[in-house]
């Protein structure tokens, strides 16, 4: 008896009673992807919390920070939450794991793979986060703009260049070809032998599951899935998902940017971006502005794209090139999104529903589009053949309004005409195939010297085809690949191209 003693007063005073404080929150409203919680006083803006439910653990983000109370958007399943959960905080904000294994991957906007391949990451790799929220990098950290990203479409390469940090906006109505410009891109990056090839992330925001599985086949055809990662929050998902999903796609190409690497995001698009920000803010009930968008819609697009960067050596030398889409209503720019969007960015190419509907595609409107960062980021050759084609089509449709009403035309504007309707032939290109820069220079060469006046305009295509395969086959290493390696159009090499152009007409 007296041994059970012993070990009973021995347990005793060996107890000590461990007290662990938690601050801790309680749900009192949810519905429609968001939720109302009281408590949690020191929990920091785009916190990761932590639902606790009778299903297991649904995360949200901290999005509103009020005085007795905390509105959070849920990014599981809101209907497992119940008023009375409790709601705990993690200490870190909404970050994304990262890493090379995730190229050729399909995602959601937090990273999960969605493509049915089973896990990205195993649990010997490294684990790296990024922020999906981040602070764009300083004006110090930067450096100008100088290197070409090709997109192979000749209208754009051509006349809005578009350089590796920029931020070259796509716009227009829908069904004119937007999505066809990015995804052209895309592909011509595994095609540009002249420099490195970028880790291309393409980000579809709202847009239906069928079409992103056709995108996905389409750059897995053409060989582009090598380099592309597909971030997907489509239709089906919560406006939650599609408003993280562009920040999302800016971490991933982040992550490979301060690797020193070149990075090319594409936002598809960010005028659904903008509604889902738009249906949050409303649910959180934020104050609504013009067009009912909460007052910071400028910020939640300015806070994106300036993270797109061209970083200076000291800091790794990598880049990040941003292409977010914006869909235009009767092509009206002026609405409220699509002006904003336009004050952020570095250009932009406007493509016309008329110009799509005559058959002239893309549909680029060479009047509206504009590259800020213009011939410093073309090579030589591209900035000399092209100098004189803005002009000459900007010619051609002045006079080609006034050509509508004048019965007799003089030679020298008829000729005029000619030459922009010849021009406007050569810059037609159809969907996925993209061109090599240096085949471009001897097109727009050709086109710009008047090699092709005396072509009929219903054969320039055919002819122009014809062209680069002769010169392709019998000039290729002294005219191509000197272009191709050099970026500059000596006066031998346009020497040569001149002589075989004769040679080709006279055939």
């Amino acid at each position: 008896m007296s041994n059970i003693i012993d070990i009973l007063q021995k347990e005793i005073e060996g107890f000590r009673q461990e007290i662990k404080a938690e601050k801790i929150g309680k749900v009192l409203e949810v519905g429609d992807g968001i939720a109302k919680i009281s408590g949690l006083s020191e929990v920091a803006s785009q916190e990761m919390l932590e639902f606790e439910t009778d299903g297991g653990v649904v995360n949200g983000i901290a999005f509103n920070l009020e005085e007795d109370s905390v509105g959070a958007i849920i990014l599981g399943d809101y209907k497992k939450i119940k008023e009375g959960n409790l709601v705990r905080h993690s200490g870190r904000v909404l970050s994304i794991r990262v890493g090379d294994k995730m190229i050729g991957r399909v995602v959601d906007a937090l990273g999960q793979p969605q493509d049915g391949r089973g896990p990205i990451f195993t649990e010997k790799d490294e684990e790296i986060f990024f922020p999906v929220e981040r602070v764009a990098p300083s004006v110090v950290m930067r450096e100008p703009v100088n290197t070409p990203l090709h997109t192979g479409l000749k209208a754009i390469d051509s006349m809005i260049p578009i350089g590796r940090g920029q931020r070259e906006l796509v716009i227009g109505d829908r069904q004119v070809g937007k999505t066809s410009i990015v995804i052209d891109t895309i592909i011509n990056q595994g095609k540009d032998r002249r420099h490195p090839t970028p880790i291309c992330v393409y980000v579809a925001v709202g847009q239906k599951e069928s079409k992103v599985a056709k995108i996905v086949s389409t750059l897995k055809e053409q060989g582009a899935m090598e380099y592309t990662i597909v971030v997907s929050a489509p239709s089906s998902a919560s406006a939650s998902l599609w408003y993280l999903a562009p920040y999302a796609g800016t971490a991933i190409g982040e992550y490979f940017m301060h690797k020193g690497k070149d990075a090319l995001v594409i936002y598809d698009d960010l005028s659904k971006h903008a509604s889902a920000y738009r249906e949050l803010s409303l649910l959180l009930r934020r104050p609504p502005g013009r067009e009912a968008y909460p007052g910071d819609i400028f910020y939640l697009h300015s806070r994106l794209l300036e993270r797109a960067a061209k970083l200076d050596k000291e800091n790794g030398g990598g880049s990040l090139t941003a292409l977010p889409i914006i869909e235009t209503q009767l092509g009206d720019v002026s609405a409220y999104v699509p002006t904003n969007v336009i004050s952020i960015t570095d250009g932009q190419i406007y493509l016309e529903p008329e110009l799509f509907y005559q058959g002239i595609r893309p549909a680029v409107n060479v009047g509206l589009s504009v590259s800020r960062v213009g011939s410093a980021a073309q090579t030589k050759a591209m900035k000399k053949v092209a100098g004189r084609l803005r002009l000459e089509l900007a010619q051609f449709r002045e006079l080609a309004a006034f050509a509508q009403f004048a019965s007799e035309l003089d030679e020298s504007t008829r000729k005029r005409l000619t030459r922009g309707q010849i021009l406007t032939e050569i810059l037609k290109q159809g969907e996925l195939e993209p061109i090599s820069f240096d085949k471009q220079v001897i097109l727009i060469y050709a086109g710009t010297n008047g090699y092709l006046d005396d072509v009929p305009v219903a054969s320039v295509t055919e002819t122009a085809a014809k062209l680069l395969d002769y010169i392709e086959k019998m000039h290729g290493k002294d005219v191509l690949n000197k272009i191709r390696e050099s970026g500059e159009l000596s006066a031998d090499t346009e020497a040569k191209l001149k002589e075989a152009i004769t040679e080709f007409k006279k055939i």
